[in-house]
């Protein structure tokens, strides 16, 4: 073609494409172009035309910096307490410093999300008040509590996407009218009347606050168990459930959506089998939970009853508790079962072990639910002393609780120990690609444990004093298969385990070592830490009595070329000798949740499973379907972004073990099905998972091909 004919049409085609809006723009990554290709630049223009045509007209304008500031504070759109911590010359050079840094979006999704869901807005709803690095900058200077210089490596942490925090610190620090800076709560119920209204005044109150909340039901007597000596008095936990749902649908966060909750079960409850039925689609309306998620903690002896073909028992929580004196939830099935099953004292039933499990799967097939907890791989490799017997809304979080007694006029007698979730992900792409490996970790877990020390949720006070004296947090990871798909390595591949290994080995020295480096800094450590692994030494036996290193040549130059140096065993023994002398500030260090919204404003794939779809679809409110790429794809490289479904669960669980050794909690692990699987299948990768040393499994998703035509217009639903 004539170079002028060419530069010409170029012009022309340049344009079409200002001429249109950017959603037209983003639903062309739904259509090849000419040469088969799919249309990444068009989804980079919408993004640039979203700003152009709706958030450059729908932003309010200032003259100047101090303008600003002094409208967001007189008008309390920002927290003047917070603001009043720094000069207001140093928060302009810092928001210079943000703008400096020159972030874009690289999606339209990403731009969308942030502006729909984080960016500050006139109380009418109607117009802007923020831009991404405004955001940031109030966030670092919330987290960093009047420390400059801690403000300032927030602040390019997030806006260089190397940490970003979870959505409601993300959302609500230093707005003058904010919500919680956390949404995630775990509570245990007692068997006792006072403890169930409590359990539902907490979730009406946590609700009311943007919490999920999940609670452990294993404690209370089963259906038809006494109560005062009488036979056939308690109705058993499915009345329980119904008023938690009611309750979860009545405070629903100003009609803004449902409040969410979820409850976990011992599978050697004597109710397991009618807590299942809850969730079958045609279980009588009495019974059907619709929106309250289930989750069942199972232990090891379960699975050794399956192997053999044997009954399972289920026992009695109000005899245990007599007979052991300790909440059923808090005692180990498998260290203690053939003693209750011969122990008289002790009211049990049994069903078949195999069909329990048939059922699980026949639940997940239909519902994606119930949740599991491989009850004693958690217990075993927790380093805190006391029980795991529940995890949260998001199956991550694994951490010790402890009861709450109440007085005869409902005041506290002895305050328990229930959980928040202080939680916050690493882009691991961002992470590989800087030179701050052991410094950006530092900052993550000095910003969580901010969020941990600014939260007090007072209205639930074994909230407030189980986070009081835990300084428990979750740091997670995200863009795995994005990172893994960029260097040229598939997914659940002997170098991508390889990598995720070391990934992860790395994370916890420099996690423990920052933790460590706040403890002595603070002079004190979390309560318990005297008895925990830690500060016996057993924790880092696994790492000084052994080498970890890279197994593949690939693995080990992607760390050289960052610049990443891998913790040696006299890196160990340097750090075992030091947290045992001082301690660590943060009961609970790591947690992988299965990010969402931050994934997309951060351009990364969610948490470390592959990506559901190349390209996903999403709908958006009123805008309807929006398009978004997987990150760092090209027409290039598509074959290393095989989808979730197609990897299939065995390298997703093998992927998963190689992160969860050298994570204290837990990882939100979800299985991905084709359309041709059976329950079998699923039950096949239970037991695999289970094997494995997984610790938890979040949803079964089953693919459902509900659109003709080809792979860019598949549907790809969710059984939830």
């Amino acid at each position: 073609m004539d170079t002028a004919l060419k530069a010409q049409t170029d012009q022309h085609e340049s344009s079409k494409i200002s001429d249109m809006d950017y959603h037209s723009l983003n639903a062309m990554l739904n259509l090849y172009d000419a040469d088969g290709k799919i249309q990444f630049d068009k989804d980079r223009e919408a993004a640039r035309q979203y700003f152009l045509q709706h958030v450059n007209q729908n932003t309010v304008f200032f003259h100047n910096f101090e303008e600003r500031m002094r409208y967001l504070l007189d008008n309390e759109y920002y927290e003047r307490e917070l603001v009043d911590q720094y000069s207001v010359k140093f928060i302009e050079q810092l928001t210079d410093e943000a703008y400096a840094m020159k972030f874009r979006f690289p999606t339209f999704l990403g731009a969308f999300k942030f502006f729909t869901s984080y960016a500050l807005k006139t109380f009418d709803g109607k117009r802007y008040l923020e831009r991404f690095e405004d955001r940031v900058v109030m966030v670092a200077l919330g987290l960093a509590q009047g420390d400059e210089n801690l403000a300032r490596g927030y602040m390019r942490e997030i806006v260089s996407g190397r940490f970003q925090p979870a959505t409601p610190t993300f959302l609500n620090l230093g707005k003058a009218q904010r919500g919680e800076l956390v949404s995630c709560f775990l509570l245990r119920v007692e068997d006792n009347m006072e403890s169930i209204a409590r359990g539902v005044n907490s979730s009406l109150q946590l609700s009311k606050r943007g919490g999920g909340v999940a609670l452990s039901l294993s404690n209370l007597r089963e259906a038809g168990a006494p109560i005062k000596k009488i036979e056939n008095q308690s109705s058993g936990i499915i009345p329980v459930m119904k008023l938690l749902e009611d309750s979860f649908s009545y405070a629903n966060q100003l009609g803004a959506r449902q409040g969410a909750g979820a409850v976990y079960l011992s599978a050697h409850h004597p109710d397991i089998m009618q807590f299942l039925d809850t969730k079958r689609e045609n279980a009588d309306e009495k019974i059907r939970i619709k929106t309250l998620s289930l989750g069942v903690v199972v232990p090891d002896i379960t699975f050794e009853l399956a192997k053999k073909n044997e009954d399972m028992y289920l026992f009695s929580p109000y005899d245990v508790e007599r007979v052991y004196g300790v909440p059923f939830g808090d005692l180990p099935i498998t260290e203690n079962y053939y003693e209750m099953v011969n122990d008289a004292r002790i009211k049990k039933t049994k069903i078949s072990a195999r069909a329990f499990f048939q059922t699980v799967a026949e639940l997940q097939f239909e519902s994606g639910y119930p949740y599991i907890v491989f009850e004693d791989t958690v217990n075993r490799e927790n380093p805190i002393k006391g029980r795991i017997n529940m995890s949260n809304l998001c199956s991550e979080i694994l951490q010790v609780n402890t009861p709450t007694t109440y007085n005869e006029d409902l005041s506290y007698n002895e305050i328990g120990k229930d959980i928040s979730c202080n939680l916050g992900s690493m882009n691991i792409a961002a992470m590989m690609d800087g030179d701050t490996f052991a410094e950006s970790v530092d900052l993550s877990i000095r910003a969580l444990t901010a969020v941990s020390d600014m939260s007090h949720i007072s209205s639930v006070r074994s909230i407030e004093d189980g986070n009081d004296k835990s300084h428990a947090i979750g740091l997670g990871q995200m863009n795995l298969h994005g990172y893994l798909a960029r260097e040229h390595i598939h997914y659940g591949s002997e170098e991508g385990i390889d990598f995720t290994n070391i990934y992860f080995y790395t994370i916890l020295f420099h996690a423990l070592k920052a933790s460590n480096a706040l403890a002595i800094e603070r002079k004190t450590t979390f309560d318990g830490f005297a008895d925990s692994k830690y500060a016996s030494g057993e924790f880092f036996d696994k790492y000084t009595d052994q080498v970890w290193e890279p197994e593949t040549d690939r693995v080990k130059q992607l760390f050289a070329d960052a610049g990443v140096s891998i913790p040696t065993s006299d890196d160990w023994k340097q750090l075992k000798a030091t947290v045992m002398e001082h301690g660590i500030y943060n009961q609970n260090l790591q947690a992988v949740p299965p990010t969402g919204s931050i994934s997309y404003i951060n351009n990364s794939t969610s948490s470390i499973h592959p990506i559901a779809s190349k390209v996903e679809i999403r709908k958006e409110g009123k805008l309807g379907r929006v398009y978004y790429p997987a990150p760092f794809m090209t027409n290039e490289n598509l074959d290393y972004y095989t989808d979730a479904y197609e990897v299939g669960p065995e390298k997703i669980i093998d992927t998963y073990a190689a992160a969860t050794q050298h994570v204290d909690q837990g990882l939100s692990l979800t299985l991905f099905f084709k359309d041709t699987a059976t329950t079998r299948d699923i039950n096949r990768a239970q037991i695999y998972a289970w094997r494995k040393g997984i610790k938890t499994i979040y949803y079964i998703r089953l693919r459902q091909l509900a659109l003709e035509g080809t792979d860019m217009t598949e549907c790809v639903s969710c059984m939830l």
